[in-house]
């Protein structure tokens, strides 16, 4: 009995040991990220005033490449082009986890007036633009690369394998149609030898207060569908449009008709659908009305089997239309992201980690947002979880804040300590197996 007790005993030690040794680097690796926060500020703002646009970020890789060298991880480049990838392998055994920021900047003139403010021009899909990081990405970037470094001051305690992806054209391709970002990191074989046993990302956001993180269950953004139509008709004199076909009038018909489709023929009830065109293009003079005109939009949704209906109807209407006016539509659709879906297991497990980070008042259950990611591309091979940290300011409503995507989009830069500590505090419990 003595001997048992002895045993037992012993065990309370060692396992009193083992969660002292697990307490202590994880005090290492959040002091480490601490530390570190001036140079988050820093890449962010390097990152911000050099933006670049999907498959072009060459520089950004670069940058992202020679820290985690100098971190003493092995490297890859040029996966999906431009994306980076190093593993941190832990003292200890454990799960294998993924942590992904993307890198890409928008075809978009900066508005914010900062001193960092990019002046950078560049050429997107044949017309002379502005580039900004109007969504956040470059604050992705110095996020991770914070958060790798933390985790490598604490590796010989760190159970497990931490692959870092650093993902380009997370906004499209520069070609319409063209597999990029994380597919085409996929097609390149990054899971191929190193499967994580999850994934997770987050996103940087204007909808939320600085301080505050968003999480959802379930679907949580839209698949995002990039689709033209290009209606032909009949080119004549614009004083005597029944010698012709007008397309411009049969485009605007077939547009109109999808808007009353998923007005009444949709249920948006029960799962949310978005169909918009963002372009218009026909013609070259006021008094001719063309052969030929070009819509081209996005189309978002939740659910697999209502996108599938919804575009059937699309190219239905399209169809009919150019019929009875005597030209003709043919629509194309390419997917550049299906649904970002959380698994509810993983959410469950997960939230916790989000509520030391940042305490539970600061944690925000999300309602369903229409925006996409390609993330969901990760997280559709294996379990994924995607959050939003909120970059606001206090002071600043964030309904009527710049949205990402806008000109005028304004981070406030301690959404970079609370991204790092959120990201890092899921990582280490998942490792940990900390539930």
């Amino acid at each position: 009995m003595r001997r048992t007790h002895r045993l037992f005993a012993a065990l309370l030690v060692a396992t009193a040991s083992l969660a002292s040794a697990d307490a202590r680097a994880q005090n290492t690796a959040f002091t480490a990220l601490e530390q570190a926060q001036p140079s988050l500020v820093q890449w962010r703002r390097d990152l911000h005033q050099h933006p670049e646009l999907g498959e072009q970020e060459t520089r950004t890789a670069k940058l992202v490449a020679d820290h985690l060298r100098s971190l003493g991880l092995t490297v890859r480049t040029g996966v999906g082009k431009t994306g980076v990838v190093a593993v941190l392998k832990g003292g200890k055994p454990g799960p294998r986890i993924a942590l992904r920021a993307d890198m890409d900047a928008l075809p978009v003139t900066e508005q914010t007036g900062l001193p960092f403010a990019s002046t950078v021009k560049a050429d997107y899909r044949g017309q002379p633009v502005g580039v900004m990081h109007a969504c956040g990405h470059d604050a992705h970037v110095a996020i991770l690369m914070g958060v790798a470094q933390a985790l490598v001051t604490a590796k010989d305690e760190l159970p497990g394998e931490v692959m870092f992806v650093f993902q380009p054209a997370e906004e499209g391709p520069p070609v319409a149609g063209e597999v990029f970002g994380a597919a085409l990191m996929l097609k390149d074989g990054i899971f191929k030898d190193f499967t994580p046993d999850a994934v997770f990302g987050l996103h940087v956001w204007a909808g939320l207060p600085v301080g505050s993180v968003g999480y959802r269950s379930g679907p949580l953004m839209a698949a995002a569908d990039e689709w033209s139509l290009v209606v032909k008709g009949k080119q004549t004199h614009g004083s005597r449009p029944w010698d012709g076909v007008d397309p411009i009038t049969l485009g605007a018909q077939i547009l109109l008709g999808t808007q009353s489709m998923i007005a009444r023929q949709v249920n948006i009830a029960t799962s949310p659908v978005v169909l918009t065109a963002g372009q218009f293009q026909a013609g070259v003079r006021f008094n001719i009305i063309p052969d030929e005109a070009t819509l081209v939009g996005t189309l978002r949704t939740f659910d697999p089997t209502v996108r599938e209906d919804v575009i059937a109807r699309f190219r239905r209407i399209a169809d009919d239309y150019a019929h009875a006016s005597g030209g003709s539509a043919e629509l194309k659709v390419a997917n550049n992201a299906p649904a970002t879906i959380n698994q509810p297991a993983l959410t469950q497990r997960v939230r916790p980690s989000l509520e030391r980070a940042v305490g539970a008042a600061n944690v925000v259950e999300m309602p369903l947002v229409t925006v996409a990611e390609d993330f969901s591309q990760f997280a559709n091979t294996v379990p994924g979880f995607y959050f939003f940290v909120g970059s606001t300011s206090k002071g600043i409503d964030p309904a009527t804040a710049p949205i990402n995507h806008s000109p005028q989009f304004l981070l406030d830069e301690q959404a970079l300590q609370t991204g790092s500590r959120a990201m890092l505090q899921v990582a280490w419990d998942y490792l940990s197996a900390t539930p």
